[in-house]
């Protein structure tokens, strides 16, 4: 018989641990988010001088998809150790990854200075950059979820995924005050290293906070049984990739399918914008930048709130409003920014972002759930970075194309619907999982031979 799952920390251990996770992934999304920010204003103009202005921007997005495609490699590696040696040491250790290839970009001499070869560094620092957030997100969200209480999992499980919002918020807040102090010549000069040498400093707060809190309860358990049945029995443990593909290879395709609308509408609506914004309707950069940080600061409010929903009413039916909702807005989305005006931009941008957040928030605890602790470092990072690579990654290239071929918006609105209905498929093909024990899991998974979880009665929380 299963035991219990572990009692939950006590408030102000759980409160230092979402703390601990929340603040690395700002910090983490801060780096990612600056680089699409600055490819859509001024890589162009310092790393692909050569071109026209539209299509260095698509060559500059070219080099932020790059970002995406080292995320499953990142995923394999840290989901790998992550499983076999716990989730703190890998999330330190993305942590100085990310960091580390941030700085280094603001230190980065431009193609004035050194010519080809500063596009060729900028390509290399931003595939660091993707192989540490491939393995920081899965890291991040399990050590809250292990730790959390189960009845309220959706909720704290839904504060690391406010990262994204908060680092975009920092990262866009950033640029949009050096934007406003500075002139376009002097920006474009230095002013724009300057937030990605501020990463330094983010990194040094995020591994004393991050350093500080324990390894999962749930890992540690479930590392303890399988080093007693190794010494009992002498069974050899399976390679936690293997043991996903082969029995969890429906719960990787349902992840996948459920990251293709969140991925892809977040990017277009806070990437691409940028540049539909600034191109096609000839709105300052300014008011731009000023929309996404405030429909950023909502986007952060409500995840949370997204996350308490899915702990009332289950994760599918809260995904299922995200999905259909991004699909349903996008007409009316563009409709509102090719206005020009501010507040219906601002109006676009946040609806886009709290119909976003509605299949964010609940991601983390309803990915986590899927898996058991040995293979859901593993499980969860593949279905969330595989999606990566044709979600997020081409987004805001395939958006600017459109925009280049067919000069209207309405072929990116149906790009991100197509995407849309592919999510409510796979979200439909789901289990529920928002009653599920982790350690009973472990427990079906041990007593079926590492039988997929998913195939057997769920275990309900007493």
């Amino acid at each position: 018989m299963a035991a219990p799952e572990t009692a939950p920390p006590a408030p102000n251990s759980l409160k230092r641990i979402v703390a601990a996770s929340l603040i690395g992934t700002t910090i983490e999304w801060y780096d990612f988010f600056l680089y699409g920010s600055a490819a859509a204003l001024v890589f162009n103009k310092l790393f692909f001088p050569d071109s026209d202005p539209l299509v260095g921007t698509l060559l500059s997005f070219l080099t932020y998809a790059v970002g995406f495609a080292a995320r499953p490699l990142g995923a394999l590696v840290f989901g790998h150790y992550g499983d076999r040696l716990g989730r703190k040491k890998l999330l330190v250790l993305s942590l100085l990854l990310m960091g580390g290839a941030t700085f280094a970009i603001g230190l980065l001499p431009t193609h004035a200075t050194i010519g080809s070869a500063a596009p060729v560094l900028l390509t290399v620092l931003r595939l660091v950059q993707g192989f540490a957030l491939g393995g920081e997100w899965g890291g991040a969200v399990l050590l809250v979820s292990e730790h959390g209480d189960a009845k309220r999992r959706g909720f704290w499980a839904s504060w690391p995924q406010t990262g994204a919002p908060a680092g975009q918020l920092l990262a866009t807040g950033v640029l949009s005050a050096l934007t406003a102090l500075l002139s376009d010549a002097a920006f474009t000069s230095w002013g724009w290293r300057i937030p990605f040498l501020l990463s330094g400093v983010l990194v040094i707060v995020g591994l004393w906070i991050r350093l500080s809190v324990d390894e999962s309860p749930v890992f540690k358990a479930a590392l303890a049984q399988a080093e007693q049945r190794k010494a009992e029995v002498g069974t050899v443990e399976k390679m936690p990739l293997v043991a996903v593909l082969r029995h969890h290879w429906r719960d990787v395709l349902i992840a996948m399918g459920a990251r293709m609308a969140e991925n892809i509408s977040y990017y277009v609506i806070t990437a691409f914008i940028l540049v539909y914004a600034t191109t096609a309707v000839e709105m300052s950069k300014q008011t731009a930048l000023n929309a996404v940080l405030i429909a950023s600061a909502v986007h952060f409010a409500v995840i949370p709130l997204w996350g308490a929903l899915s702990d009332r009413i289950g994760r599918r039916p809260v995904y299922l409003i995200g999905a259909i909702g991004v699909g349903a807005w996008m007409f009316p989305f563009f409709m509102l920014i090719d206005t020009a005006g501010f507040g219906a931009l601002l109006l676009a941008v946040t609806v886009g972002l709290v119909l976003h957040g509605a299949m964010y928030a609940p991601q983390a605890a309803f990915f986590s759930e899927m898996f058991a602790t040995r293979m859901r470092y593993s499980g969860a990072s593949i279905g969330a970075q595989f999606s990566s690579v044709a979600a997020g990654a081409p987004a805001p290239l395939i958006a600017t194309a459109l925009l280049a071929d067919y000069d209207s918006s309405t072929p990116i609105a149906l790009y991100v619907i197509a995407a849309a209905l592919l999510t409510v498929v796979a979200i439909a093909c789901a289990r529920e999982t928002r009653d599920r024990d982790l350690t009973a899991v472990d427990a079906q998974e041990e007593e079926a031979g590492a039988a997929p979880a998913a195939t057997t009665a769920d275990a309900r929380t007493a």
